[in-house]
């Protein structure tokens, strides 16, 4: 089987956490590096977190930290989903394993210009680090086969009315990205509010008794608290939506639409916008995600976290 290599940039984040599981655990998809931003959490606590997963299920790979702060922006971080620590829940073991002695897009840099194939980049925070890289170093872009994102949404945003929470940290980023040119995926919120995990569903990862399924449960009862009390009937895996896409594309719908990035508006900072007007000239930049078979999905969480 001929693996996909990615790097995954992420801010852990419970559902991040999920994320590095599924895509550590599934065979198709080869991670040749984790780099970490600010955005759920502060920098130096999101830097911890996915250190210390990567090191709960025993996977070493290089991790670098990179933006602590959006290009032009004050931070805006989301405690009151992901709590103090951003990550709380279980009682998670200290990381085994030192990040790298290089910023992450300079670790970006090296893995996708040293890499014998394209790489795939799955962003599944705030999109300042992509940003940046493309920034500085442009000429990466030859070498990057497609970008898997989570956030955006057509319908509706979740840190606002108009934006969903990764695109409103850094809305400029987002803006550099979608216009980078390169084959790029959203999934947002169109999708990821069915990729819902269910109570029953959670019973069930506990009851499979592994360290990292129980583990899983532990973040899933903390994170679906914030959303039972905004009425959900479970928990949204926002992040392992772009993840999954990669495996699995045939358990989604997608829509190609052209998406611009609003930085400027005062209610609407952050939203994506889709130009779907059938008489204009705007040619399709993102493959938006719009459903899934949750049923399949759910059950790749659970096989991921059962491998684990």
């Amino acid at each position: 089987m001929k693996r996909i290599p990615i790097i995954i940039d992420c801010d852990p984040g419970h559902d991040d956490a999920i994320a590095l599981i599924l895509a550590f655990a599934r065979e198709e998809l080869d991670v040749k590096a984790v780099t970490v931003v600010a955005g759920n959490q502060t920098l130096d606590k999101t830097l911890l977190n996915a250190k210390k997963i990567l090191s709960f299920i025993g996977k070493h790979v290089p991790v670098a930290a990179g933006a602590a702060a959006p290009l032009v922006r004050d931070l805006v971080t989301a405690s009151s989903v992901h709590g103090e620590s951003g990550l709380d829940g279980p009682d998670i073991p200290e990381p085994d394993f030192c990040e790298e002695p290089v910023p992450a897009v300079e670790l970006l840099r090296r893995t996708i210009m040293e890499s014998p194939e394209p790489i795939t980049l799955v962003p599944t925070g705030p999109l300042t680090n992509i940003a940046l890289l493309f920034s500085a170093y442009p000429d990466v872009k030859k070498n990057i086969s497609q970008i898997s994102l989570m956030g955006g949404g057509l319908e509706m945003g979740n840190w606002t009315s108009a934006a969903e929470f990764n695109i409103f940290v850094d809305p400029e980023a987002a803006d550099i990205v979608f216009k980078s040119g390169l084959p790029l995926t959203m999934a947002g919120l169109d999708v990821t509010h069915k990729a819902m995990i269910l109570p029953e569903e959670v019973e069930e990862l506990r009851r499979m008794n592994g360290r990292t399924p129980v583990m899983a449960a532990a973040l899933i009862d903390f994170y679906g608290k914030f959303h039972e009390a905004q009425g959900f009937a479970g928990s949204p895996l926002h992040d392992p939506c772009a993840v999954a896409w990669l495996v699995r594309p045939d358990i989604f719908s997608a829509l190609p639409c052209h998406i611009d990035i609003e930085t400027r508006g005062y209610h609407t900072a952050g939203m994506t916008i889709a130009d779907r007007r059938p008489w204009t000239n705007a040619k399709p930049n993102t493959l938006v995600l719009t459903d899934l078979d949750r049923k399949v999905f759910i059950q790749m969480i659970l096989d991921a976290c059962r491998a684990s």
